[in-house]
């Protein structure tokens, strides 16, 4: 009787044959099949602190980026590049990138490029850029499994280095070597402390707001809301309120007053127009997903945003997210959660509040140095019951609350803030005693003054002063 034996195929680990991610929104695909995959792991054998004998200047991908699209087509025609109309940014920036990494090879020069991290399951993870608010594309950079467990990669995690172009039958180009991770060396930057282990205070060191003596809302809540690193701030909010005036000031001032600072400016659900007013206008990182982009979208920059600040925040830096707006990105997070059958009044799953919850509750100052600031915007009387429910939801659970009224902004009276609402928790630690005794005193005149009786004789008032502290030495119950 013939005996046959079968032999079993060995099974790549970790490797998926079907298509692991697929973005539809922006219309480039990631997707992997098992060729992709072995291709790319050859990268794993390569030595990643190999030094370079080359001591010619580099080529940085950040300068592409930067310059417009008429500006690379230009660059494309002066290197004779064929087939490059139709293309988008992203894949002209790779043709480019592509063709002057092969002459710079030839002449012993590196090309350098940076990105945040995204780790994904299957171990390895890619390099995206803030200046697609971390959209994936062709230009982003594979990072090998190996180099994200030797040099303990996590999820955004800023990582720096030596590239190379993509070889035959590869679609990414690959980090080669890592030389810098957050800003410092990967060494150490291995030793940090996590983000959850790290204890929370109350802001103790304060975030001063007032610049010029005209700018009067950064004078206001400088009084009024005085704010401190690591604040967990809600900014409560009825449309056509002047929330996003209100945030382009704050946003200019921390970056002003305290330039060692990091601001990054998250914009979940808003209009294009808004995104771009807004990066013309701050100076600090603008990332934003529009309304016309899928909740899944939203998801994903708003957990790289967050993990990008825990990153720095774990190497003692100070980072302020100012997010317009939390309300929308609880409703993105409630339309992609799994029904728990627990239903709250306005059609919102009980569960789908955890993960915003966890974004707005990072907030924290840092006993062991290091900061993570938070300004969201809470939308109120738009109409929908969800809104309502989100609003009370997170209510309480910040340390400061600044409160606008929409009755102020319809009379065309700016900053629109309902000065008798607003509050911060613990203010006594971010002024000093002279100026937290003017403080209550300038609120126990204007308590009894209705919200458009008291912003406007504060505004009137402050006018007719340089700084807030001329104001309140010349702050008397009797005159006021």
């Amino acid at each position: 009787m013939e005996t046959r034996t079968r032999t079993r195929r060995p099974r790549q680990n970790n490797i998926r044959s079907q298509t692991f991610r697929n973005y539809e929104s922006n219309g480039w695909r990631e997707n992997f099949n098992e060729e992709d995959v072995n291709t790319q792991m050859k990268n794993d054998a390569m030595d990643t602190t190999t030094k370079s004998d080359h001591t010619s200047e580099s080529l940085e991908m950040a300068s592409l980026k930067k310059k417009t699209i008429s500006e690379l087509v230009e660059l494309a025609h002066e290197m004779k590049l064929e087939g490059i109309s139709g293309l988008r940014k992203q894949e002209l920036i790779y043709r480019i990138l592509e063709h002057a990494a092969k002459e710079e090879g030839d002449k012993g020069n590196e090309l350098e490029g940076s990105g945040v991290l995204e780790a994904l399951p299957e171990g390895f993870g890619f390099l995206r850029s803030a200046d697609y608010c971390y959209l994936p594309g062709p230009d982003d950079i594979y990072v090998s499994p190996s180099q994200i467990r030797r040099f303990s990669l996590r999820k955004g995690d800023t990582v720096s280095g030596i590239i190379r172009p993509p070889k035959d039958g590869e679609r990414y180009f690959a980090l080669l070597k890592v030389k810098a991770i957050n800003g410092e060396e990967p060494e150490a930057a291995q030793d940090k402390i996590l983000y959850d282990n790290l204890t929370p205070l109350f802001p103790n060191e304060r975030l001063h707001m007032e610049s010029t003596n005209d700018r009067i809302s950064a004078r206001i809540i400088d009084l009024i809301t005085p704010m401190g690193k690591g604040q967990r701030a809600l900014i409560v909010a009825p449309p056509n309120s002047g929330k996003t005036m209100l945030l382009q000031e704050i946003a200019n001032s921390i970056t002003r007053n305290h330039p060692e600072v990091v601001v990054i400016v998250l914009l979940i659900d808003e209009r294009p127009e808004e995104v771009t007013d807004m990066q013309r206008t701050v100076k600090g990182e603008v990332i934003s997903s529009t309304f016309d982009e899928p909740p899944d979208r939203h998801i994903q920059v708003a957990e790289m945003v967050i993990e990008k600040a825990k990153r720095l925040v774990e190497c003692k830096k100070d980072v302020v997210i100012l997010l317009d707006s939390i309300t929308r990105l609880a409703r993105a997070y409630n339309q992609v959660a799994p029904h728990s059958g627990k239903i709250l009044s306005g059609g919102i799953d009980s569960s789908a509040l955890i993960p915003p919850k966890r974004f707005f509750g990072a907030a924290r100052n840092i006993e062991e140095g290091g900061s993570l600031s938070i300004m969201a915007t809470a939308l109120i009387d738009t109409g929908s019951r969800m809104d309502d429910v989100i609003y009370e939801e997170f209510k309480g659970t910040g340390n400061l609350e600044l409160h606008l009224d929409r009755k102020l902004a319809e009379r065309r009276i700016y900053p629109s803030i309902d000065i008798n609402r607003s509050k911060t928790r613990k203010e006594e630690l971010l002024l000093e005693h002279a100026e937290l005794e003017r403080v209550w005193l300038l609120r126990k005149v204007l308590n009894e003054m209705n919200a458009s009786e008291a912003v406007e004789l504060l505004i009137e008032r402050m006018r007719k002063t340089k700084s807030n502290r001329e104001f309140l030495d010349t702050l008397h119950q009797s005159n006021l």
